[in-house]
């Protein structure tokens, strides 16, 4: 055997070799790809039934007792320093609501937030009307009054 015909036959024998490799990996990929179901989203559950949006974007609530209170919150300005004053009228105001509610689940909604730190964290509305909303499960949520 001369040097010629052993590289001929090299490389046809090297040939389909890496003919079978360029293919290997593309059945590889299939394989991989029929064996991984596709991927869906999975479904966001739905809210409950009784909330419910209205226009204004407030959630509509089974509501067992509504009422409308005016807090006096002027002991927040004297016994508070002036850096805490509106952090502590949201508090004064969430505990009143408990109180009067007889509920120990009081959330305050964004509207009465900023009306409180309306006028910064130094200076908080002396006094502020609020509607306080119970539900069934005894869930107290704080709005502005309708009237004001």
């Amino acid at each position: 055997m001369s040097n010629t015909e052993t590289k001929e036959e090299t490389e046809a024998e090297a040939e389909p070799a890496e003919e079978e490799i360029k293919e290997a990996p593309a059945e590889e990929v299939e394989a991989e790809e029929e064996a991984q179901p596709e991927t869906e989203e999975p479904e966001r559950p739905e809210p409950p039934a009784a909330a419910e949006e209205t226009p204004e974007g407030e959630e509509e609530i089974e509501v067992v007792e509504e009422k409308v209170y005016t807090i006096p919150l002027r002991h927040v300005w004297v016994v508070t320093p002036r850096g805490r004053r509106a952090p502590r009228a949201v508090r004064d105001v969430r505990n009143f609501v408990a109180r009067h509610m007889k509920s120990d689940e009081v959330a305050v909604s964004n509207e009465i937030n900023s009306e409180i730190w309306s006028r910064s964290i130094n200076k908080p509305p002396r006094k502020i009307t609020v509607r306080a909303v119970k539900d069934k499960e005894g869930k107290v949520i704080i709005y502005p009054s309708k009237g004001a």
